[in-house]
C-alpha cells in the first residue's frame, strides 16, 4: 500500500492559492479515479484506491502537515518510503515538476513538519514549482496569494502532468517518476 499526500491549507480562503498546489494536484488525480472509498480521520480525509494506494488530503494547516502524515502511516502501516508528499516549491519555476527520493525540507514548513513527525528524510516527494522571476518582497504573501490569470490558464496542464506523476508513483516507484518527470517538465 502506498500513500500520496497533497499538502495545502484547509478552507475556502486558501483553495486557489499557490501554497495549495499539492492539494490541487491530488484532487486532479482523484478526478480520474472511477471508484474510491472515502474515510474521514482525525487529521485527514483518505480516499482508498483498493489495495493500491491511499490518496490523502490533510485537514491540518500546512505547518502541521506531519501530524496527518504520521496518522496515515500509523493507521495503515505505511512506511515513509511508501509515501509521496506532493507540495508547492517557490524555488522551482512555475509549473515545473521535480521528484526526489529523499532530502531536507528546503525551507518548506509543511515538509519540515512531515520530516519531524516521521523522524526521517527518506520520504519521496513531488514538488510543483510556483516560482516567479519577479522580485519578492514578502514570500508568505506570495505563496498564500491566489493564482494570477496567466497562472490559472496554465493550471490544467500542470495539474494533469502532476496527476500523471502521481499515477506513475502508484504503479511503479519514485525512481521511475524522477526519470520520466524531472526531465520532461
Amino acid at each position: 500500500m502506498k500513500a500520496v499526500v497533497g499538502l495545502g491549507n484547509p478552507g475556502k480562503a486558501y483553495e486557489r492559492t499557490r501554497h495549495n498546489m499539492g492539494r490541487l494536484a491530488v484532487r486532479s488525480f482523484l478526478a480520474r479515479c472511477a471508484q474510491t472509498q472515502k474515510t474521514e480521520l482525525d487529521f485527514s480525509v483518505v480516499y482508498r484506491l483498493g489495495d493500491l494506494a491511499l490518496i490523502v488530503e490533510p485537514l491540518t494547516y500546512m505547518n502541521m502537515s506531519g501530524i496527518a502524515v504520521r496518522e496515515i502511516c500509523e493507521r495503515y502501516s505505511v512506511t515513509p518510503q511508501e509515501c509521496l508528499i506532493v507540495y508547492d516549491d517557490y524555488a522551482i519555476p512555475f509549473g515545473k515538476l521535480r521528484a526526489r527520493k529523499s532530502g531536507g525540507a528546503g525551507g518548506h514548513h509543511g515538509m519540515e513538519s512531515v520530516i519531524a513527525e516521521l523522524a526521517s528524510e527518506e520520504i519521496p516527494r513531488l514538488r510543483i514549482g510556483i516560482g516567479t522571476d519577479q522580485p519578492l518582497t514578502d514570500l508568505t504573501e506570495y505563496v498564500l496569494g491566489e493564482f494570477t490569470e496567466e497562472e490559472q490558464a496554465q493550471l490544467p496542464n500542470i495539474l494533469s502532468r502532476a496527476a500523471d506523476a502521481i499515477e506513475c508513483f502508484i504503479q511503479t516507484d519514485i525512481e521511475t517518476v524522477m526519470n520520466r518527470f524531472n526531465a520532461a517538465s
